[in-house]
C-alpha cells in the first residue's frame, strides 16, 4: 500500500512556493576572510568559496540584484552574539571594522568596489558596492534581524531569496526561517553553503525550499525559468 504524505507536508508543484528567477536576489552569509582561513576559520567555508564567486558571476551576468551580509564584531563584543561576547571582550580580533578579516573572501567583491565602510554599515545602511550589489551588516544569526534587507528587497521587488554561504546550522538557517516567515521563495544553494550535511535537506524540502546545486541555479537565471524541481525532489546537477 502506498502511504500518502502527511497532510502538512509541501505540495509539489505549489504556485505559492515555486522560485521565480526573473524577481530573484542572491544572498552570500558572512563570506569574510575570518571566516574562510586562520584560526577563526570555520570548517568547509574555505572549499565553497568558488561555488559563491560563482553564484555571484551567475547574478550579475543576469543582472539580478546580490546581497552580502556580514558581521563587524567591535572589541567589546558589544555587539556580538551573546555567546561570542566573552571570546570578543578577551581581545580576540574576528571580523573587526577595518580589519583585512572582515574583507569579503576573495573572488566575491566586484571589481574596482570600494571597501567595506563600517561607519555606513554599523549606523544600519546598506552600502553600494556596484550597480545591484550591496553589503548589509548583521548583528545576529538571521539576516533580517535588525536589518535593512526587507525594506531593500522590497524596494527592488525581489520575492525569491537564493541563499549561500557560512555555516549552514546557524546564519544561513536562521535567515531561511525568517525569509519564510516573511513569505520569500526560498532556494539554498547547498554545494555553495558550509556545513549543509545530509539532514540540512530534508528539513530544508520539511518547508519548501528548493535545495539546488550552482549549476541548476546558473541554468535558470540563464533560461529565465522560474521552474525548479519540487519539494521532495533531488537537486539537479
Amino acid at each position: 500500500m502506498i502511504e500518502k504524505a502527511p497532510s502538512h507536508a509541501p505540495v509539489p508543484g505549489d504556485e505559492h512556493t515555486r522560485p521565480r528567477f526573473a524577481r530573484a536576489a542572491l544572498l552570500t552569509i558572512d563570506m569574510q576572510a575570518d571566516f574562510v582561513s586562520g584560526p577563526h576559520a570555520v570548517p568547509g567555508t574555505e572549499q565553497i568559496v568558488p561555488a559563491v564567486a560563482r553564484l555571484v558571476r551567475a547574478f550579475r551576468d543576469a543582472r539580478r540584484p546580490i546581497v552580502h551580509m556580514v558581521r563587524l564584531y567591535l572589541p567589546d563584543g558589544g555587539n556580538a552574539d551573546i555567546c561570542r561576547r566573552s571570546l570578543i571582550a578577551s581581545g580576540t580580533r574576528l571580523v573587526a571594522p577595518h580589519s583585512p578579516g572582515s574583507r569579503l573572501a576573495d573572488g566575491l567583491s566586484p571589481a574596482s568596489a570600494p571597501s567595506l565602510d563600517p561607519g555606513r554599515l554599523l549606523s544600519g545602511a546598506a552600502q553600494p558596492l556596484a550597480d545591484g550589489e550591496h553589503v548589509i551588516y548583521k548583528p545576529r544569526w538571521s539576516a533580517f534581524y535588525q536589518t535593512p534587507l526587507r525594506r531593500h528587497l522590497d524596494d527592488l521587488g525581489v520575492d525569491t531569496l537564493v541563499v549561500a554561504g557560512c555555516n549552514y546550522p546557524n546564519c544561513p538557517r536562521a535567515t531561511i526561517y525568517d525569509a519564510g516567515a516573511r513569505d520569500y521563495r526560498l532556494v539554498i544553494a547547498e554545494d555553495a553553503t558550509s556545513g549543509f550535511g545530509e539532514s540540512a535537506r530534508p528539513e530544508m524540502t520539511g518547508i519548501a525550499v528548493r535545495c539546488l546545486t550552482v549549476t541548476a541555479i546558473e541554468r535558470r537565471l540563464t533560461a529565465g525559468t522560474d521552474e525548479s524541481p519540487t519539494p521532495s525532489s533531488p537537486a539537479v546537477a
